[in-house]
């Protein structure tokens, strides 16, 4: 009979939607734990495919936790999969090496957490024994392979390593005991379980490689469906995988082309429209739009100025639509013949192209820089993120801030000079 077992990794217990509770209060308490439903969800996927093993390849945990509610939850969980027989094989990662629950919390002896030096854990199958082969690590860094750390192949027995790692390096993510896909091919095992990317992705070869990705994305920048991945090794050692949905609430780009729209009526039709589509294609049971409103419109300056009651009317339209929610509302329209202001004598529209002159101007930016420097030096240090983390984020936040302020000046003269 095959060996199935379930692999997740970067699951970040109890990590908060930021973006949600500034948005809306509501929103956040809806899917605020959605984190925990998720995992729920894969305890559910486990039970109700009757798999021999759970595997969580790493960052179980967002970081410092002290939370006991955190930890009586995961307790409650690890116990359901105990009762129907189902052990659990876990490594820490760069996020779990942080928490304190980790360290205090006693699970059932099912549970298997690898130390600090590399364990090899046989597990017998009915038709074929199985090696779990597993690393943590202390640190919450890891500038250096694992990989040599991990013993060779048990002869005789399906292997499964189990490993985070940031491969040969992804955006948005920290380095974290890099390695290659070529070398992980070459150690000799059936299946690599990863973790730390939070973009699935599946690597075959001589061995097979998978990296879940995080089973609940938690802002725009984790958008899509989001899932875990049901192994089954069959007696002949052949490997088959299956991604499986888990995501409860969906982040989704929503683009809303609005050229030619001249009333408020039919913006909103538009807007209803493209969250009703999305919708339709969004499996999770929430969805989580970040509406883009695109194009060519002679209401582009009245959405400039009237922005809240853009985002509020968005708001109402997705309430309609029925289990989804608009987290923030980007504007990129254009007035028609804004670009070509010989043709057009509009003092408002030069105004504006002046005061964008002087915005890109390299002392205006200067002086706005330093502005915001000393802004960011005043506040408390957990509120200092606003504009970044780094000189490039710091650019591009002047970049929107400085366009954005010409805009909602010109807006503001056009809208009030055409009442």
């Amino acid at each position: 009979m095959a060996f199935r077992f379930v692999h997740t990794a970067d699951i970040h217990l109890d990590s908060p939607l930021r973006s949600l509770a500034l948005r809306s209060p509501e929103l956040a308490e809806l899917v605020g734990d959605a984190s925990r439903q998720a995992f729920t969800a894969i305890v559910d996927l486990c039970l109700e495919e009757r798999v021999d093993a759970l595997v969580v390849a790493g960052d179980l945990y967002d970081g410092d936790q002290t939370s006991m509610k955190t930890a009586r939850f995961l307790a409650s969980q690890m116990t359901r999969l105990h009762q129907a027989g189902v052990r659990v094989y876990m490594i820490r990662g760069n996020h779990d090496a942080m928490s304190r629950i980790t360290k205090q919390l006693v699970l059932p002896d099912t549970v298997t957490t690898f130390g600090g030096r590399a364990q090899s854990v046989i597990q017998p199958g009915s038709g074929i024994d199985v090696a779990f082969h597993g690393l943590s690590f202390a640190s919450p860094k890891a500038p250096e392979s694992l990989l040599p750390k991990y013993a060779g192949p048990q002869e005789g027995a399906a292997n499964i390593g189990i490993m985070h790692t940031s491969l040969a390096g992804s955006p948005g993510h920290d380095v974290y005991a890099p390695c290659s896909v070529v070398d992980l091919h070459g150690h000799g095992f059936d299946y690599w379980a990863l973790g730390h990317i939070h973009v699935r992705q599946v690597y075959s070869g001589a061995s097979t490689l998978v990296m879940p990705g995080i089973p609940q994305g938690r802002d725009i920048n984790e958008a899509g469906e989001k899932s875990v991945t049901l192994v089954t090794i069959r007696d002949d050692r052949s490997v088959e995988i299956e991604e499986r949905l888990t995501s409860v609430a969906q982040f989704e780009r929503v683009s809303v082309d609005l050229t030619g729209v001249s009333e408020w009526s039919e913006t909103i039709a538009r807007i209803r429209e493209g969250l009703q589509q999305t919708r339709e294609g969004t499996r999770s049971r929430y969805l989580v739009a970040r509406l883009g409103l695109i194009g060519t419109s002679t209401l582009s300056w009245s959405l400039i100025r009237d922005r809240d009651l853009a985002v509020a009317e968005a708001e109402q339209a997705a309430e309609q639509v029925g289990n989804s929610w608009v987290e923030k509302v980007d504007l990129a329209l254009s007035a028609p013949g804004v670009g070509d202001l010989e043709s057009v004598a509009d003092p408002t529209l030069e105004l504006a192209q002046s005061m964008r002159a002087n915005a890109v101007s390299a002392s205006f930016r200067s002086e706005a820089r330093e502005f915001v420097l000393k802004t960011i030096a005043d506040l408390p240090p957990d509120a200092r993120g606003f504009a970044g983390k780094d000189e490039a984020a710091l650019d591009r936040f002047l970049d929107d801030v400085l366009a954005g302020s010409v805009d909602l000046v010109a807006a503001r003269l056009k809208a009030g000079a055409t009442r």
